[in-house]
């Protein structure tokens, strides 16, 4: 399929892999139930993977009808990269052509009834990985490839505790403005885009998506309206 029949299609497509990602959520959940073998607390949701495979479907169907051979799209094996500040890092999705690196994505998600420690983990890990990413790249570890595509996508579940007002502590110097009583739906919103907004900085090309649903309303909300055609 071309690439412009897909983004034309792009919101159901959105919605589908959302639904994915909550369907698949609440089997393995069931499963380990059944089998007496439940993870402590949400863990059951988190070990078992797979939930955000429908948004690397997404992506890897982007891909293909970019003109990108399947054999060069790198998904659960050989996603490993080479970092500066760390030995290698594994990616959730790569497109690698004959010795160049085209493209890395990660995907990742969250839902309650815990945002705080989660959003900070979440936060530092990608700013981490785009640093860790550009100066490997700077100092030359893939080799000739030009500049790649680096992209982060998230996951929020919309619910009462993530869109709830959040207070920020200032002992010594006052924080930025749109952080005052912003919730963590907000914060994560904020991340994105100044993520985007600073792109010149090298700490990430681009923001592919910002999504939060509920179950029972399996929808989507894109912050970042144009951030597939961005990144096709």
């Amino acid at each position: 399929m071309k690439q412009e029949d897909i983004l034309r299609d792009l919101p159901a497509r959105t919605g589908r892999a959302v639904a994915h990602y909550w369907n698949t959520r609440a089997g393995q959940r069931d499963k380990q139930k059944q089998t007496g073998k439940a993870d402590q607390g949400l863990r059951s949701a988190v070990t078992g993977g797979a939930q955000m495979d429908g948004v690397i479907d997404l992506f890897t169907e982007l891909i293909k009808g970019s003109g990108i051979s399947e054999r060069y799209v790198f998904r659960k094996k050989a996603v490993e990269l080479p970092g500066f500040f760390r030995p290698t890092k594994e990616w959730d999705l790569l497109v690698v052509r004959e010795d160049t690196l085209l493209v890395a994505i990660e995907v990742k998600s969250q839902v309650g009834p815990s945002f705080g420690n989660n959003f900070n983990n979440r936060t530092e890990e990608a700013m981490g990985s785009a640093l860790d990413l550009w100066t490997a790249y700077r100092e030359r570890a893939y080799l000739t490839s030009p500049q790649p595509f680096l992209g982060y996508f998230f996951m929020l579940e919309d619910c009462e505790a993530s869109n709830r007002p959040v207070k920020v502590q200032e002992p010594h110097f006052k924080v930025f403005q749109e952080f005052v009583g912003a919730s963590y739906l907000r914060r994560y919103e904020l991340f994105c885009r100044k993520l985007v907004s600073r792109q010149p900085c090298n700490v990430v090309n681009n923001v592919v998506s910002f999504l939060h649903n509920q179950p029972g309303r399996i929808g989507h909300e894109e912050i970042h309206r144009d951030a597939y055609r961005r990144g096709a």
